[in-house]
């Protein structure tokens, strides 16, 4: 069985450059339309998010919680599962890393934040067990599983948020995790933290393990061929539900980014889409981990100089929802494409 090799050929570059400035040229129509200069208004977005110290550290730590959304869903997918529950795997995680947070206290921090964040993967890796299972040994698929274990995700942390694990204030969040369980701002006053040192590991240990270990091999042959991976004595059901589940733990990183480095407390649906984003990111970065974190990059900057175009052009921030939008859909023509080709050339 011939597996995909390791890096990234030079077709899983070039369409998502073609992708993003096919993107950009259909959305230098809409800033036509509205009256501005094309050129001024995305020089407006991309320098106020790749220029200078505080633009870079901005986009750095929008990035960091996609970086981990998106290796989420391409670990899934290598796999062969398309995992759409990383919102409420997040949720999940970052749930049980502020409940750590917030009832240990007198912890040094060289322990209770790894507590924190172990407790958060460890519930998001168990959460997204459950689809595993369900898909491994009852063929339902995981695609219904994991939106409808989004909605539990939500009700069930809306229930602790607003009851046990209320803070006492009138906004429905939890009290403030100790310090010794936050992640460390890198570049105040922006939010950057350490945990963009955590993606980029977790970057290295998700490359490693696909391409460098057994699992890995077993878990790209279930996701190429999962008959032939069966014949060639690899258990398809048990590989499904461990792709399941490092894929939740991977996803509730995110939330335990936002949680202990961004908010320092747990706030009711402070996602703003961060799961559904990773689809994204991971379409666009070609399930690959290298490009995972170029497309996390690329999504934190159009959401960080949004702000600075809306404010200071007459362009609305909407604009960059639609350039995401359109990225996405070139991307999914290309495949499209390139798989009704392969078809007919089959016939």
């Amino acid at each position: 069985m011939k597996l995909e090799q390791s890096s990234l050929t030079s077709r899983d570059i070039i369409t998502p450059i073609i992708s993003v400035i096919l993107a950009l040229l259909v959305g230098a129509v809409f800033i036509l339309i509205v009256g501005e200069n094309p050129l001024e208004a995305y020089w407006v977005l991309f320098s106020n998010s790749l220029v200078g110290v505080s633009s870079i550290a901005a986009t750095l730590q929008r990035a960091t919680p996609l970086i981990f959304t998106g290796l989420a869903v391409a670990f899934a997918f290598r796999c062969g599962l398309f995992n759409i529950g990383a919102e409420g795997q997040l949720y999940v995680g970052a749930m049980a890393a502020v409940i750590v947070g917030v009832t240990f206290s007198g912890i040094p921090k060289i322990i209770h934040l790894p507590m924190a964040i172990i407790a958060g993967m460890l519930a998001g890796g168990l959460w997204a067990s459950i689809p595993g299972l369900l898909k491994a040994k009852l063929g339902v698929h995981e695609v219904i599983n994991t939106i409808m274990m989004n909605f539990i995700a939500y009700f069930l942390t809306d229930y602790l948020v607003t009851g046990p694990f209320h803070g006492g204030r009138w906004t429905p969040e939890t009290a403030r995790v100790f310090p010794p369980a936050e992640l460390s701002r890198l570049f105040p006053p922006t939010r950057l933290n350490t945990g963009i040192f955590i993606a980029i590991a977790a970057i290295i240990l998700v490359y490693f393990i696909l391409w460098r270990t057994r699992l890995g091999y077993e878990i790209r042959a279930v996701g190429f061929n999962p008959t032939a991976a069966e014949y060639g004595g690899i258990s398809v059901s048990r590989n499904m539900v461990m792709a399941m589940v490092f894929s939740g733990a991977l996803a509730s990183l995110a939330g335990v980014e936002q949680i202990l480095g961004v908010h320092g407390r747990f706030i009711q649906r402070f996602s703003p889409d961060l799961g559904f984003m990773g689809i994204a990111v991971a379409l666009l970065g070609k399930t690959h981990p290298v490009g995972v974190f170029f497309a996390a990059v690329l999504f934190g900057a159009l959401r960080t100089g949004a702000a600075a175009m809306d404010r200071l052009t007459d362009v609305p921030r909407e604009l960059v929802i639609i350039i995401q939008a359109l990225i996405i859909m070139f991307v999914a023509a290309e495949e499209l494409t390139r798989r009704l080709i392969e078809r007919r050339r089959r016939a």
